[in-house]
């Protein structure tokens, strides 16, 4: 999405209209992904690609007042259930380690220290159980934490 992300849009939705009962076809997988967009309130979620029988189910589903994930996207979305989350800050931290930058030039886009960025990195790392920037990214990547435009 050219202007914001799926969950940025349901939210918007949502809080225009608290009763809209939206469903995710996407082609990402990640469980972070299906987390933010069930958090914002997606109801369903689904990969491009399922059949019809699957998307009239879930349809279906929804309409009637419940929620539709398939076992694939239970299976993902149960994957980042025992690591414990970033925080916003995190996030914002690793996103911009994601895109090349220094810790100074972290520091500088969000305006806080370079030794706070560095308190900030080791607070990732060890969530995601890494040892340094480049493998915090590559799971990022994987879990579909960040993504490079």
């Amino acid at each position: 999405m050219p202007d914001g992300d799926g969950p940025e849009t349901i939210s918007v939705i949502r809080d225009f209209d608290p009763k809209a009962r939206l469903i995710v076809l996407t082609t990402y997988l990640g469980e972070e992904d299906i987390f933010r967009a069930m958090s914002a309130g997606a109801k369903g979620y689904l990969l491009k690609g399922e059949t019809p029988d699957v998307l009239t189910g879930c349809i279906r589903t929804v309409a009637a007042g419940g929620r539709y994930l398939p076992p694939a996207i239970v299976e993902k979305l149960a994957e980042r259930l025992p690591s414990e989350g970033l925080s916003s800050r995190e996030f914002e931290v690793l996103r911009l380690l994601a895109t090349g930058n220094t810790n100074l030039q972290i520091a500088s886009t969000l305006g806080i220290t370079e030794s706070t960025v560095k308190f900030h990195v080791n607070h990732v790392l060890a969530k995601l159980g890494v040892t340094d920037r480049t493998q915090a990214v590559l799971v990022a990547l994987r879990k579909g934490l960040v993504r490079l435009y």
